[in-house]
């Protein structure tokens, strides 16, 4: 008699006990990762648990604001009307959630409760901003994709003077160097941070509750601005040039960079540092690069008394393109009432104004300083000088 029912009753057994790490695996996540709401307006979004609960389960609603440990269960910032508690009922998995903007803002909703059934609730948060307009949210949006545009077209201008010539003469290589140093860096970070699953959890374990700053955008663009730059450099290496190549300086400071990181390589494959921190480092030079990669096109335009050879263009749609990221940074701060994000973290901002610099510095020597100069001869003293010592304005 035993032997009749004790599979049934071992099929039983296990089922119970399935039914018991069910219970004690589900997971709740937010429909949506970040929404934006509008002050006295509403949006709505689902709390959603992976698998049917067996019980009722009440939740709470948690408030952090800014990038601290803050929770609290009373709001007193005043940003989102206060959230009541929510029952999701047995045999249910998901419950509609109400939020109410009412002044401008950022904030992390988490969510809190008693029940048994749930585990790792700290990873379930939805990142909320509150806006005073939504007509400049679409505005925002569409000066992003026009500075998008106008950065990504930048590139071909410079090529087509190049092809119109059939000479580069005037562009300065040292410039090329380190633009595509700076751009293939950046593409590995972006890459990395967009594609590596250990990166990504080396991110969410410095920051639990950040999003991923790099999107597929970003990747595409490194990758196009990669590509365009080496064809340029290709065209370096069949057009006209006469005399003019790296400078010394230009090259010790790229193997310089290039050592830098063959060397943080072996320490991270020790162990030593993370791959995100690797990661950072080539962000650190794109950055670095950003700042000083216009100087030598400058000062050789300066040496000449002449800007032939250098597009305008592309210093035209440069200066689009950064004026309007700067446009839509104040934009932003203004809608969200968060200035910080301007002058609390000034890299990103202090980084395209220089380069607006740079760009308003070429201006004034194309139409202005240097407008009756297009012409120029060569006057070759010695063939180990630099091109700026070489390249000497013509009397005519």
């Amino acid at each position: 008699m035993f032997k009749k029912y004790w599979l049934p009753l071992v099929l039983q057994a296990l089922l119970l006990f399935f039914n018991f790490t069910t219970v004690h695996s589900v997971t709740l996540a937010f429909s949506d990762q970040d929404i934006q709401v509008v002050i006295n307006g509403n949006s709505s979004l689902k709390l959603v648990a992976s698998a049917p609960l067996t019980e009722d389960a009440t939740i709470r609603f948690t408030y952090q604001i800014g990038d601290g440990n803050i929770e609290f269960y009373q709001q007193d910032s005043e940003l989102i009307e206060n959230l009541p508690n929510v029952t999701i009922k047995n045999g249910t998995k998901d419950i509609t959630v109400f939020i109410v903007g009412k002044n401008p803002g950022h904030l992390t909703l988490g969510v809190n409760s008693n029940s048994s059934s749930f585990e790792n609730l700290e990873d379930t948060f939805l990142l909320v901003t509150i806006v005073q307009n939504s007509a400049l949210v679409i505005i925002s949006s569409v000066i992003g994709w026009i500075y998008f545009a106008a950065w990504t077209i930048s590139f071909y201008p410079q090529v087509y003077e190049n092809f119109r010539r059939k000479s580069v003469v005037g562009l300065n290589f040292d410039f090329l160097g380190l633009n595509i140093t700076g751009f293939f860096t950046y593409g590995l970070f972006n890459i990395g941070m967009y594609w590596i699953p250990e990166v990504e959890n080396d991110y969410k374990k410095l920051h639990p509750r950040g999003i991923n700053p790099v999107e597929l955008n970003d990747v595409i663009f490194t990758i196009h601005a990669v590509f365009i730059t080496a064809v340029t450099i290709i065209q370096c290496l069949i057009y006209k040039r006469d005399m003019q190549r790296v400078s010394i300086v230009a090259r010790v400071l790229l193997v310089g960079i290039w050592l830098f990181v063959a060397v943080a390589l072996i320490v991270a494959l020790c162990k030593t540092i993370t791959w995100l921190t690797y990661l950072y480092y080539f962000s650190y030079i794109k950055l670095g690069i950003t700042l000083i990669k216009y100087i030598p096109q400058a000062y050789m335009n300066f040496r000449r008394k002449s800007t032939e050879g250098w597009s305008i263009g592309n210093v035209l749609l440069d200066f689009t393109g950064g004026s309007f990221s700067i446009l839509q940074m104040f934009l932003l701060s203004y809608n969200n009432d968060d200035w910080g994000s301007i002058f609390g973290n000034p890299t990103k901002f202090g980084l395209g104004f220089f380069s607006i610099l740079f760009d308003i510095l070429f201006i004034i020597q194309h139409y202005i300083l240097y407008r009756h100069h297009a012409s120029y001869e060569i006057l070759i003293d010695s063939p180990e000088k630099d091109i700026e010592d070489v390249l000497k304005p013509s009397s005519t």
